[in-house]
Protein backbone atom coordinates (compact mmCIF):
# COMPACT_ATOMS: atom_id res chain seq x y z
CA UNK A 1 0.00 0.00 0.00
CA UNK A 2 1.51 3.45 -0.95
CA UNK A 3 2.66 5.41 2.09
CA UNK A 4 1.58 8.78 0.70
CA UNK A 5 -1.01 11.30 1.62
CA UNK A 6 -4.38 9.61 1.41
CA UNK A 7 -6.23 10.17 -1.82
CA UNK A 8 -9.90 9.77 -1.11
CA UNK A 9 -12.49 9.38 -3.77
CA UNK A 10 -15.63 10.42 -1.94
CA UNK A 11 -18.86 9.26 -3.47
CA UNK A 12 -22.19 9.84 -1.83
CA UNK A 13 -25.30 8.01 -2.91
CA UNK A 14 -27.99 9.91 -1.03
CA UNK A 15 -31.73 10.02 -1.45
CA UNK A 16 -34.61 9.46 0.89
CA UNK A 17 -34.82 5.82 -0.21
CA UNK A 18 -31.07 5.32 -0.37
CA UNK A 19 -30.20 5.57 -4.07
CA UNK A 20 -29.19 8.65 -6.04
CA UNK A 21 -26.48 10.33 -8.05
CA UNK A 22 -22.81 9.98 -7.16
CA UNK A 23 -20.78 13.13 -6.70
CA UNK A 24 -17.01 12.61 -6.16
CA UNK A 25 -15.48 14.75 -3.45
CA UNK A 26 -18.78 16.31 -2.45
CA UNK A 27 -21.93 15.59 -0.50
CA UNK A 28 -25.43 15.23 -1.86
CA UNK A 29 -27.90 15.92 0.95
CA UNK A 30 -31.27 14.28 0.57
CA UNK A 31 -34.42 16.37 0.73
CA UNK A 32 -37.78 15.16 1.93
CA UNK A 33 -40.50 15.63 -0.72
CA UNK A 34 -42.75 18.52 0.18
CA UNK A 35 -46.36 17.76 1.01
CA UNK A 36 -49.31 19.88 1.95
CA UNK A 37 -50.53 18.93 5.39
CA UNK A 38 -54.22 17.90 5.19
CA UNK A 39 -56.56 19.99 7.30
CA UNK A 40 -59.22 18.26 9.35
CA UNK A 41 -61.55 21.00 10.61
CA UNK A 42 -59.27 23.15 12.74
CA UNK A 43 -56.55 20.55 13.33
CA UNK A 44 -53.56 19.74 11.18
CA UNK A 45 -51.91 16.37 10.75
CA UNK A 46 -48.20 16.87 11.26
CA UNK A 47 -45.75 14.38 9.78
CA UNK A 48 -43.25 13.03 12.24
CA UNK A 49 -39.64 13.43 11.16
CA UNK A 50 -38.00 10.27 9.82
CA UNK A 51 -36.12 8.30 12.43
CA UNK A 52 -32.42 7.71 12.12
CA UNK A 53 -29.55 9.77 10.73
CA UNK A 54 -30.28 12.59 8.30
CA UNK A 55 -28.42 13.49 5.12
CA UNK A 56 -26.57 16.16 7.11
CA UNK A 57 -25.57 13.57 9.72
CA UNK A 58 -24.13 11.35 7.01
CA UNK A 59 -22.26 14.25 5.39
CA UNK A 60 -20.73 15.30 8.71
CA UNK A 61 -19.81 11.72 9.54
CA UNK A 62 -18.05 11.26 6.20
CA UNK A 63 -16.18 14.55 6.61
CA UNK A 64 -14.86 13.32 9.98
CA UNK A 65 -14.14 9.91 8.52
CA UNK A 66 -11.89 11.38 5.84
CA UNK A 67 -9.70 12.92 8.54
CA UNK A 68 -8.90 9.55 10.09
CA UNK A 69 -8.41 7.44 6.97
CA UNK A 70 -5.22 5.37 7.01
CA UNK A 71 -2.50 6.15 4.45
CA UNK A 72 -3.44 4.88 1.01
CA UNK A 73 -6.10 5.38 -1.60
CA UNK A 74 -9.60 4.86 -0.25
CA UNK A 75 -13.06 5.22 -1.75
CA UNK A 76 -16.11 6.12 0.34
CA UNK A 77 -19.61 5.16 -0.78
CA UNK A 78 -22.82 6.03 1.05
CA UNK A 79 -25.21 3.06 1.07
CA UNK A 80 -27.69 3.71 3.87
CA UNK A 81 -27.61 2.81 6.70
CA UNK A 82 -23.94 2.12 6.00
CA UNK A 83 -20.91 4.05 4.86
CA UNK A 84 -18.66 1.77 2.82
CA UNK A 85 -14.91 2.45 2.85
CA UNK A 86 -12.53 0.38 0.75
CA UNK A 87 -8.97 0.42 -0.58
CA UNK A 88 -9.63 -1.56 -3.75
CA UNK A 89 -10.21 0.37 -6.97
CA UNK A 90 -13.06 2.90 -6.83
CA UNK A 91 -15.06 0.86 -9.33
CA UNK A 92 -14.63 -2.31 -7.26
CA UNK A 93 -15.64 -0.61 -4.00
CA UNK A 94 -18.70 0.86 -5.72
CA UNK A 95 -19.58 -2.57 -7.09
CA UNK A 96 -19.38 -4.14 -3.64
CA UNK A 97 -21.52 -1.35 -2.16
CA UNK A 98 -24.24 -1.77 -4.75
CA UNK A 99 -24.16 -5.47 -5.55
CA UNK A 100 -23.44 -6.85 -2.09
CA UNK A 101 -24.35 -4.28 0.58
CA UNK A 102 -27.42 -2.77 -1.05
CA UNK A 103 -28.56 -6.16 -2.35
CA UNK A 104 -28.27 -7.78 1.08
CA UNK A 105 -29.98 -4.92 2.92
CA UNK A 106 -32.89 -4.86 0.47
CA UNK A 107 -33.50 -8.60 0.62
CA UNK A 108 -32.94 -9.05 4.36
CA UNK A 109 -35.41 -6.26 5.13
CA UNK A 110 -37.97 -7.75 2.75
CA UNK A 111 -37.81 -11.17 4.42
CA UNK A 112 -36.99 -10.54 8.08
CA UNK A 113 -36.34 -7.11 9.51
CA UNK A 114 -38.92 -4.41 10.17
CA UNK A 115 -36.42 -2.07 11.82
CA UNK A 116 -32.97 -1.03 10.67
CA UNK A 117 -30.01 0.38 12.62
CA UNK A 118 -30.68 3.93 13.80
CA UNK A 119 -26.98 4.83 13.89
CA UNK A 120 -24.47 5.34 11.12
CA UNK A 121 -22.38 2.22 10.66
CA UNK A 122 -19.11 1.96 8.76
CA UNK A 123 -18.19 -0.99 6.56
CA UNK A 124 -14.42 -1.24 6.14
CA UNK A 125 -13.38 -3.39 3.18
CA UNK A 126 -9.63 -4.05 3.15
CA UNK A 127 -8.28 -5.52 -0.04
CA UNK A 128 -6.08 -8.28 1.42
CA UNK A 129 -4.68 -9.84 4.58
CA UNK A 130 -1.82 -7.34 4.93
CA UNK A 131 -4.09 -4.31 4.56
CA UNK A 132 -6.68 -5.82 6.90
CA UNK A 133 -4.27 -6.57 9.72
CA UNK A 134 -2.30 -3.32 9.40
CA UNK A 135 -5.28 -0.99 9.16
CA UNK A 136 -7.43 -2.68 11.80
CA UNK A 137 -4.56 -2.25 14.24
CA UNK A 138 -4.11 1.40 13.26
CA UNK A 139 -7.83 2.25 13.35
CA UNK A 140 -9.05 0.26 16.34
CA UNK A 141 -5.94 -0.34 18.43
CA UNK A 142 -5.83 -4.13 18.33
CA UNK A 143 -5.15 -6.90 15.85
CA UNK A 144 -8.16 -8.77 14.42
CA UNK A 145 -8.89 -12.14 16.00
CA UNK A 146 -10.44 -13.61 12.84
CA UNK A 147 -8.92 -13.75 9.33
CA UNK A 148 -12.27 -12.96 7.71
CA UNK A 149 -14.05 -10.06 9.37
CA UNK A 150 -16.25 -9.06 12.28
CA UNK A 151 -18.89 -6.64 13.53
CA UNK A 152 -17.91 -4.27 16.34
CA UNK A 153 -20.85 -2.63 18.11
CA UNK A 154 -18.33 -0.60 20.13
CA UNK A 155 -16.83 1.00 17.02
CA UNK A 156 -20.08 0.95 15.01
CA UNK A 157 -18.19 -0.85 12.29
CA UNK A 158 -18.20 -3.95 10.12
CA UNK A 159 -14.60 -4.81 9.30
CA UNK A 160 -13.64 -7.19 6.48
CA UNK A 161 -10.69 -8.80 4.79
CA UNK A 162 -12.72 -8.69 1.60
CA UNK A 163 -10.27 -10.95 -0.27
CA UNK A 164 -11.84 -13.86 1.67
CA UNK A 165 -15.11 -13.27 -0.20
CA UNK A 166 -18.38 -11.42 0.07
CA UNK A 167 -20.06 -14.10 2.17
CA UNK A 168 -18.50 -12.79 5.36
CA UNK A 169 -19.79 -9.32 4.51
CA UNK A 170 -23.40 -10.50 4.17
CA UNK A 171 -23.00 -12.51 7.40
CA UNK A 172 -21.88 -9.42 9.30
CA UNK A 173 -24.59 -7.20 7.80
CA UNK A 174 -27.14 -9.47 9.50
CA UNK A 175 -25.87 -8.66 13.02
CA UNK A 176 -26.62 -4.91 13.27
CA UNK A 177 -30.05 -5.54 11.74
CA UNK A 178 -30.78 -8.23 14.32
CA UNK A 179 -29.61 -5.86 17.07
CA UNK A 180 -32.05 -3.19 15.86
CA UNK A 181 -34.98 -5.44 14.99
CA UNK A 182 -34.77 -8.14 17.68
CA UNK A 183 -32.59 -6.95 20.59
CA UNK A 184 -33.44 -10.03 22.68
CA UNK A 185 -32.33 -12.43 19.94
CA UNK A 186 -30.05 -15.13 21.41
CA UNK A 187 -26.65 -15.82 19.91
CA UNK A 188 -27.65 -19.14 18.37
CA UNK A 189 -30.22 -17.52 16.08
CA UNK A 190 -28.17 -14.37 15.49
CA UNK A 191 -25.25 -16.48 14.26
CA UNK A 192 -27.51 -19.07 12.65
CA UNK A 193 -29.00 -16.40 10.40
CA UNK A 194 -25.66 -14.69 9.80
CA UNK A 195 -23.91 -17.90 8.81
CA UNK A 196 -26.89 -19.05 6.71
CA UNK A 197 -26.33 -16.11 4.38
CA UNK A 198 -22.57 -16.60 4.04
CA UNK A 199 -23.48 -18.51 0.89
CA UNK A 200 -26.65 -17.13 -0.61
CA UNK A 201 -28.56 -15.85 -3.60
CA UNK A 202 -32.14 -15.19 -4.61
CA UNK A 203 -34.77 -17.84 -5.21
CA UNK A 204 -38.18 -16.68 -6.40
CA UNK A 205 -37.17 -13.12 -5.58
CA UNK A 206 -36.19 -13.78 -1.96
CA UNK A 207 -32.82 -14.17 -0.28
CA UNK A 208 -31.95 -17.80 0.35
CA UNK A 209 -28.99 -19.50 1.98
CA UNK A 210 -27.28 -22.41 0.23
CA UNK A 211 -25.09 -25.20 1.58
CA UNK A 212 -21.58 -24.04 2.44
CA UNK A 213 -18.23 -25.02 3.91
CA UNK A 214 -19.66 -25.56 7.41
CA UNK A 215 -21.46 -28.70 6.21
CA UNK A 216 -18.46 -31.06 6.29
CA UNK A 217 -17.68 -30.38 9.96
CA UNK A 218 -21.33 -30.75 10.92
CA UNK A 219 -21.63 -34.08 9.12
CA UNK A 220 -18.49 -35.30 10.88
CA UNK A 221 -19.95 -34.30 14.26
CA UNK A 222 -23.24 -36.06 13.45
CA UNK A 223 -21.43 -39.29 12.56
CA UNK A 224 -19.41 -39.04 15.78
CA UNK A 225 -22.63 -38.40 17.75
CA UNK A 226 -21.16 -35.21 19.21
CA UNK A 227 -24.05 -32.82 18.67
CA UNK A 228 -26.06 -31.48 21.61
CA UNK A 229 -29.85 -31.65 21.55
CA UNK A 230 -31.60 -28.68 20.03
CA UNK A 231 -32.92 -27.78 23.46
CA UNK A 232 -29.33 -27.61 24.73
CA UNK A 233 -28.15 -25.64 21.70
CA UNK A 234 -30.81 -22.94 21.91
CA UNK A 235 -30.36 -22.70 25.70
CA UNK A 236 -26.68 -21.77 25.46
CA UNK A 237 -25.63 -18.43 26.87
CA UNK A 238 -23.67 -16.11 24.62
CA UNK A 239 -20.41 -17.23 26.26
CA UNK A 240 -21.34 -20.90 25.94
CA UNK A 241 -22.31 -20.56 22.30
CA UNK A 242 -19.03 -18.91 21.29
CA UNK A 243 -16.87 -21.15 23.50
CA UNK A 244 -16.81 -23.85 20.85
CA UNK A 245 -13.45 -24.41 19.15
CA UNK A 246 -14.90 -27.05 16.83
CA UNK A 247 -17.43 -24.61 15.34
CA UNK A 248 -20.28 -27.11 15.61
CA UNK A 249 -22.55 -24.63 17.42
CA UNK A 250 -22.38 -22.33 14.41
CA UNK A 251 -22.90 -25.22 12.01
CA UNK A 252 -25.81 -26.76 13.91
CA UNK A 253 -27.55 -23.37 14.22
CA UNK A 254 -26.93 -22.65 10.54
CA UNK A 255 -28.36 -25.91 9.30
CA UNK A 256 -31.35 -25.72 11.61
CA UNK A 257 -32.08 -22.37 9.95
CA UNK A 258 -31.37 -23.97 6.56
CA UNK A 259 -33.86 -26.77 7.30
CA UNK A 260 -36.53 -24.26 8.35
CA UNK A 261 -35.84 -22.20 5.23
CA UNK A 262 -36.15 -25.22 2.94
CA UNK A 263 -39.46 -26.11 4.57
CA UNK A 264 -40.76 -22.51 4.23
CA UNK A 265 -40.75 -21.98 8.00
CA UNK A 266 -37.76 -19.72 8.68
CA UNK A 267 -39.41 -16.35 8.18
CA UNK A 268 -42.43 -17.47 10.21
CA UNK A 269 -40.18 -18.78 12.98
CA UNK A 270 -38.20 -15.53 13.16
CA UNK A 271 -41.30 -13.35 13.38
CA UNK A 272 -43.12 -15.60 15.86
CA UNK A 273 -40.04 -15.93 18.06
CA UNK A 274 -39.50 -12.16 18.03
CA UNK A 275 -43.14 -11.62 19.03
CA UNK A 276 -43.01 -14.10 21.93
CA UNK A 277 -39.41 -13.73 23.12
CA UNK A 278 -40.45 -12.32 26.49
CA UNK A 279 -42.17 -15.61 27.32
CA UNK A 280 -39.84 -17.83 25.26
CA UNK A 281 -36.33 -16.33 25.49
CA UNK A 282 -34.56 -19.31 23.87
CA UNK A 283 -37.07 -19.87 21.06
CA UNK A 284 -37.44 -23.55 21.91
CA UNK A 285 -41.16 -23.43 22.65
CA UNK A 286 -41.80 -21.49 19.45
CA UNK A 287 -39.70 -23.97 17.47
CA UNK A 288 -41.54 -27.02 18.83
CA UNK A 289 -44.93 -25.42 18.18
CA UNK A 290 -43.98 -24.43 14.64
CA UNK A 291 -42.68 -27.90 13.80
CA UNK A 292 -45.93 -29.32 15.24
CA UNK A 293 -44.22 -32.39 16.69
CA UNK A 294 -44.24 -34.04 20.09
CA UNK A 295 -40.92 -35.88 19.94
CA UNK A 296 -37.94 -33.55 19.46
CA UNK A 297 -35.49 -36.44 19.79
CA UNK A 298 -37.08 -38.06 16.73
CA UNK A 299 -37.05 -34.72 14.92
CA UNK A 300 -33.34 -34.34 15.59
CA UNK A 301 -32.67 -37.86 14.31
CA UNK A 302 -34.63 -37.05 11.15
CA UNK A 303 -32.85 -33.69 10.80
CA UNK A 304 -29.44 -35.36 11.15
CA UNK A 305 -30.36 -37.85 8.44
CA UNK A 306 -31.46 -34.91 6.28
CA UNK A 307 -28.17 -33.08 6.86
CA UNK A 308 -26.10 -36.17 6.01
CA UNK A 309 -27.71 -36.21 2.54
CA UNK A 310 -26.73 -32.61 1.77
CA UNK A 311 -23.75 -31.76 -0.40
CA UNK A 312 -21.28 -28.91 -0.80
CA UNK A 313 -20.30 -27.97 -3.36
Amino acid sequence: MPQTTALVVLTLIATVIGSAAETPNSTSPAAEPSESAPVLRTRQTVRKPAAGPTAVDFAQHIAQLRKRLPPGTFTIILEKPFVVIGDESPARVRQRAEQTVKWAVTHLKASFFDKEPDKILDIWLFQDKASYEKNVTALFGSRPTTPYGYYSAQHKALVMNISTGGGTLVHEIVHPFVAADFPACPSWLNEGLGSLFEQCGTVNGRIQGFTNWRLAGLQKAIRAKRLPSFKSLVSTTTAEFYDDPSGTNYAQARYLCYYLQQHHLLRKFYHQFRAHAADDPTGYTTLVALLAIDDMAKFQADWEAYVLKLHFP
